[in-house]
């Protein structure tokens, strides 16, 4: 099965590469360098399997030629699901592998540890795995693109279909 927000990225790419080939750091006219950063390791790294998704749906996109003839070369690291860890990381794909972008990184903390940095340089993280609404302020997180609802929407969303579903259990209940 593969990570459902690895379309986002392969979207983001096929829109973005035939503009930017030559333009971007990461995007070349041959490949497009995507980062990951996981929890490989530490008590989350079950988590980190989500990386084995994105690796197969990468490969697939890259057995049919690429997005505009360029492959996705995909490079993660291991934050061991600390947010000081993660930084490092995300400096590390940004500065020494030249990414065009990151893909889903994973929480709260470690997105925001990231955020200003990656603000900074320019870069973007798409797909973010954080319920929290904090990312949908585009003046705090201009390149960020969650990849979940916010916590308050599914929290309403729940609450509305509980509300409908219990009160027509209730009205059946009197009714019978």
């Amino acid at each position: 099965m593969f990570h459902p927000f690895a379309k986002v990225a392969v979207l983001a790419c096929w829109l973005i590469a035939p503009a930017v080939a030559g333009e971007m750091p990461g995007i070349s006219s041959t490949d497009i360098r995507i980062g990951g950063i996981f929890p490989f390791s530490a008590p989350a790294s079950s988590i980190g399997l989500i990386d084995r998704s994105i690796l197969g749906y990468v490969q697939s996109i890259n057995d049919c030629g690429g997005i505009n003839g360029r492959k996705i070369n995909y490079i993660t690291y291991d934050d061991a699901y600390s947010p000081s860890n993660t930084v490092e990381q995300a400096r590390r794909l940004a500065e020494g592998d030249e990414v065009a972008l990151t893909f889903s990184q994973l929480g709260t903390a470690a997105n925001t540890a990231t955020a200003k940095y990656l603000k900074s340089r320019g870069g973007s993280t798409i797909g973010i795995v954080s319920g929290s609404t904090k990312f949908t302020d585009v003046a705090q997180f201009p390149l960020t693109i969650t990849g979940l609802v916010s916590d308050d929407t599914e929290a309403r969303t729940y609450t509305k279909y509980l509300v409908k579903t219990l009160a027509c259990e209730i009205h059946d209940a009197s009714s019978g």
